[in-house]
């Protein structure tokens, strides 16, 4: 979030410039307050079943009917693993068994290029239904590695199914 007024004292805030002309963070040459632009923590599963992985059509911006692996934001306090469980829950009704990390990306969420940081499990669906939450999802589809679609949201997307078809390939 980009503050104009510091929330402590009120003063006007100041973005020192990096090298390549981008601010890191806004500070406050009165009270000495920093606000870091910090990465936001997000979960993903990469949910395989045979040589597929399960892939999410987004039904809302940002990257409407972009192809996504289904996951989202951490809660305060929330472990990662307690996380993935909760929104794969409220986004497709079911239960995974994590195998393990996949990886870590850093991305930028929404139109002011928020700064995430992703984790990525390799993941086993447990649980036979797979129920979309429709306001979240427009559609549930597996892919093959070599059917995968081009239209990705965000640009870690592809950095990851990039990774699992190697690993699926070894």
């Amino acid at each position: 979030m980009k503050y104009r007024f510091c929330p402590l004292c009120g003063s006007n805030l100041i973005s020192p410039p990096k090298s390549n002309g981008a601010s890191e963070y806004e500070s406050c040459r009165e009270c000495g307050f920093v606000n870091y632009k910090n990465p936001k923590p997000c979960v993903g599963a990469v949910i395989i079943e045979d040589d597929e992985v399960l892939l999410t059509r987004r039904a809302n911006k940002p990257f409407k009917n972009y192809w996504d692996f289904p996951g989202g934001f951490l809660e305060s306090g929330e472990l990662p693993e307690e996380g993935l469980q909760r929104e794969l829950d409220e986004e497709l009704s079911i239960d995974v068994k994590i195998m393990r990390i996949l990886g870590i990306y850093p991305d930028t969420y929404g139109p002011e290029g928020a700064s995430t940081l992703n984790i990525y499990y390799l993941c086993k669906v447990s649980t036979e239904e797979i129920i979309p939450d429709h306001v979240e999802i427009a559609k549930v589809k597996w892919f093959a590695i070599d059917t995968l679609p081009s239209k990705l949201a965000f640009g870690h997307v592809k950095l990851v199914l990039e990774k699992w078809k190697i690993s699926a390939l070894c």
